[in-house]
């Protein structure tokens, strides 16, 4: 089992920034791929980012390309998600996981572990 933790959200204005964080306790950090996704009031679950195991490769979500950067620190079993230009429509909940793939993570598939989310709001 991987349990994830994670903080850094709350109430930023349009234009500013946040750095989330992600804690994974349990089964080896490093043997999973990790991501980040969201879900909009009123929409479909959305991809943001996912990096592989070493951190070597990442991929965003359209929306968010140019604006995010996802990185990790294996020594410190954490992921991050730092986002930078927010916009209102960045508002919704944030949720960690793990999968085996951050290639295949981008579809949604595949993820094995999931945190249970930290509230970014965006004020115009």
């Amino acid at each position: 089992q991987v349990q994830l933790v994670e903080s850094g959200g709350g109430l930023v204005q349009a234009g500013g920034s946040l750095r989330l964080s992600c804690a994974a306790s349990g089964r080896s950090f490093s043997s999973y791929a990790m991501g980040w996704f969201r879900q909009p009031p009123g929409k479909e679950r959305e991809f943001v980012a996912s990096i592989s195991r070493i951190g070597g490769t990442t991929y965003y979500g359209d929306s968010v390309n140019g604006r995010f950067t996802i990185s990790r620190d294996n020594a410190k079993n954490t992921v991050y998600l730092q986002m930078n230009s927010l916009k209102p429509e960045d508002t919704t909940v944030y949720s960690c996981t793990a999968a085996p793939s951050a290639f295949t993570m981008r579809n949604d598939y595949g993820i094995h572990y999931w945190g249970k989310g930290t509230l970014v709001t965006v004020s115009s």
